[in-house]
This record gives C-alpha cells, sequence and structure tokens, in this order.
C-alpha cells in the first residue's frame, strides 16, 4: 500500500497481481432453482445423480433385432414398435424383429440395431441387406454420456447458457451457488447529464455509467446504481458512506484525475485507504484501487474509452476472484501482423483499438480503429479486439508483429 508516492507509473502486470494478492472469494452460499442459476458460481462439485441414458435406447430410426435370428434368414417380419417414450411391451417370437425409432428404449434381448435404410420391405417382412451385424451394432448403453456420481459441474464454475439444460437433463432442481458481488457505482462531474435531460452549454451525457453496468451484469455480479454526483466533496463522501453499505465493491467513473474538483483522491485519504493511483498504461493512467472500511474500491477514469478498458482489464479479473470464479482465464495474447501503422510513444503499456482477421494462410492480421483518444467511443464500439504494445514500444509500422488479446463474451 501506499505505492502513490512512488517514483513513477506503476505497471499493469503490478498493479493486477497487488488487486488479486487482497481480495478474498466471497463465502456466502444460497441454494438457488436452477431456471435462475445463469450467471451464478456454483459452490460445490454438482454430480450426476442419474444414469445418462437411463436405459439403454436406440441411436437410429430403424428395427431392433436378435443378431441370432438373422444367421438362417434374411427377412424377419415385425412383432411390434418401440417409440421413445413408448416402449416395446409384449413377447417377442423368435424369427421377427421390432421397428424402433431414435431415442426409445431397447426391447430385452435386443444385440443390435439396424437403420432402416439397410434394410427393403417386402411381402413377408423386412428384409435386411446385410446380415452380418456387428454386436450392440447402433445401441447407447446405460450411462454412455454420463454415470451416475460422475461430476458435472465443477466447483468455481459460472454457469452458462450450455450448463442449463444439461442440469435439467439431470433432474437438478436447485444448485448451491456463491451470493454474486455486489457492486455500486456512480459518475461524478458536474457537466455529467442523464440520458433524456436537456443539455445546456458545456454539459455532456453520461455514458460511462451506463457501460459500467452493462459489464458489471456481463461479469456475473448484481449492479447498485446510484447515478451521478455532483463534483462537491461532503455528498461525494456521503455517496461513499452509502455505498459501501450496499455493496462489496464500489466504482466510480470520473473524479481520479488531479483537477481542482477530483476530490476522489481526498475521501479515500479520510475515510479508506489507496493502494495505488496512477498507472503506467494508456488509456486508463489514472486508475485507482484502495478500500473502505466495508468495500473494496476502484477509480475509473473519467474518459469513456478508460473506463471500459479498466473495468475489462483490471476489474474483470477482480471480480472474477471475488465471486469465486476459479476457472475464469485472463486474456490470451495472440501474435498477430500489423496491416497499418500504430502510433506509439515509449513509456506506457498501449492498449490500442484493432479490428483483427485471419488471412487465406491462417495467420492472425490486425488494423487499426482510427482515433485513439480517450474520448472518441466510436473506434471501441467497430473494435473486435485490443493491440497491446508493451510498455517501452514505440511506433509500429505495418508488417511489423504485434500482440493482440479478443475481446470475450464481456465485450460481445
Amino acid at each position: 500500500m501506499g505505492c502513490c508516492d512512488a517514483p513513477g507509473l506503476m505497471p499493469i502486470e503490478t498493479a493486477m497481481e497487488k488487486i488479486l494478492a487482497n481480495i478474498t472469494p466471497i463465502t456466502t452460499t444460497i441454494d438457488t432453482p436452477l431456471p435462475e442459476a445463469i450467471g451464478y458460481v456454483v459452490a460445490e462439485d454438482v454430480r450426476s445423480p442419474i444414469n445418462v441414458p437411463p436405459f439403454a435406447n436406440s441411436a437410429m430410426d430403424g428395427y431392433a433385432i436378435r443378431r441370432a435370428d438373422l444367421k438362417t434368414t434374411d427377412t424377419l417380419t415385425v412383432a411390434g414398435k418401440s417409440f421413445a417414450g413408448i416402449p416395446f411391451e409384449g413377447e417377442w417370437p423368435t424369427g421377427s424383429c421390432i421397428r424402433i425409432m431414435t431415442g426409445a428404449k431397447i426391447p430385452e434381448g435386443c444385440d443390435a440395431v439396424v437403420m432402416q435404410e439397410q434394410t427393403e420391405q417386402t411381402d413377408t417382412g423386412v428384409k435386411f441387406l446385410n446380415t452380418d451385424i456387428e454386436d450392440q451394432n447402433n445401441i447407447r448403453p446405460i450411462g454412455d454420456d454420463l454415470h451416475q456420481g460422475d461430476t458435472v459441474i465443477k466447483k468455481g464454475v459460472r454457469l452458462t447458457p450450455r450448463d442449463i439444460p444439461l442440469l435439467a437433463s439431470l433432474g437438478v432442481a436447485t444448485v448451491s451457488v456463491y451470493a454474486k458481488p455486489k457492486v455500486a457505482f456512480f459518475s461524478t462531474g458536474d457537466e455529467l447529464r442523464s440520458l433524456g435531460e436537456t443539455l445546456e452549454d458545456g454539459q455532456i451525457y453520461d455514458s460511462n455509467r451506463y457501460g459500467i453496468k452493462a459489464l458489471v451484469e456481463n461479469f456475473g455480479c448484481e449492479p447498485v446504481d446510484l447515478g451521478i454526483i455532483p463534483d462537491c466533496f461532503e455528498t461525494l463522501k456521503q455517496t461513499f458512506v452509502e455505498a459501501q453499505s450496499k455493496a462489496d465493491v464500489v466504482i466510480t467513473s470520473g473524479g481520479v484525475s488531479v483537477g481542482e474538483a477530483d476530490y476522489i483522491k481526498d475521501i479515500l485519504e479520510e475515510i479508506g485507504e489507496i493502494g495505488f493511483w496512477k498507472l503506467a498504461i494508456k488509456p486508463g493512467k489514472p486508475f485507482a484501487f484502495g478500500s473502505l472500511d466495508d468495500a473494496w474500491f476502484c477509480g475509473l477514469p473519467g474518459n469513456p474509452v478508460s473506463a471500459m478498458l479498466t473495468m475489462y482489464v483490471l476489474v474483470q479479473p477482480m471480480l472474477a476472484k471475488l465471486s469465486g470464479h476459479t476457472e475464469w482465464k485472463a486474456m490470451e495474447s495472440i501474435p498477430a501482423t500489423a496491416t497499418s501503422r500504430f502510433k506509439k510513444v515509449p513509456g506506457r503499456t498501449d492498449y490500442q483499438r484493432g479490428i483483427y482477421s485471419i488471412n487465406e494462410q491462417g495467420q492472425f492480421e490486425v488494423s487499426t480503429t482510427g482515433n485513439q483518444g480517450s474520448g472518441a467511443f466510436s473506434s471501441m464500439s467497430i473494435a473486435n479486439c485490443f493491440v497491446v504494445l508493451e510498455r517501452e514500444r514505440g511506433r509500429v509500422e505495418a508488417g511489423e508483429k504485434v500482440n493482440i488479446q479478443l475481446f470475450n463474451h464481456t465485450l460481445f
């Protein structure tokens, strides 16, 4: 702590290490009905209570046979039918087969299913074009997909739309999950106005709050929107007190630079603790991290691109750890060839907006979105990756190798 007093700017790697070293996961668990569990992190391994499938069933539309019946003939009469949900019942005479549909229960005594395309209908029954059938042909055995007791979802996994139908197919009605972290956030600035309000001279619409809310939800957390707070020391201080009573994390947008009306740093020094402030990152240099009495604090820059970048790169892994999401993975860097020039001055790790593509040789290429200003959000909206340029690197020319990070699902 107290890194703000250190000379120079903190590397982003060091900042990330310090954030994660301080965070401990939430341990409060709740039992949530499966239809409402999407986005929650599983608090204990989920094991299959049944075999899947629970009975041997047909993988094809065709005919259930006993292979011994085809040793002396290639034509069998039809003794009955087995449909999904309506299994064959009754006696199954020697020298006959059973019409069966995909997913239907295998009749007792059946040792193979022959797909209908390998048969012909005749006046005397069903003719099998091939009588040399492999044992268990086209039969899905009990537990072919899952056995009772198998782990299907590990502790620490965040439930996605792919997991819900899996658990439903097992009859799992409720899931033990960790309570979602609550994230309170607000924007600061006398110049800001909410959507629907009329802009006066010198005013702008607040965009950061809406972006933060969307990202907080996509990160699997519960947003608490406290609105726009004017540049007033006492009002801001009271808002911090309210915010930490409602949330695990408090996020501000703006007010962490060095302007005369930027009070956040002063308030944190009075009612909390500042872990660090100012990073060797572009955009997003005035990012701050610290703590209040009952919540963690992240101060985002006021410029729209800077706010979203620092939320994505720094706050996202923090919230993942806080939520107990142990399967969360950091954004992977992929080498790519620059197809345009990228302007850069050495001194800070630069996250530029880029558009990647894959060429005919299967290699990644990337071009700039254009204006890389921290207030130019239009270039963020058309990007599909960040071009991460090393701290001491300078301008990049077309044809040089760079590292890119593809946007994950939270930005799509």
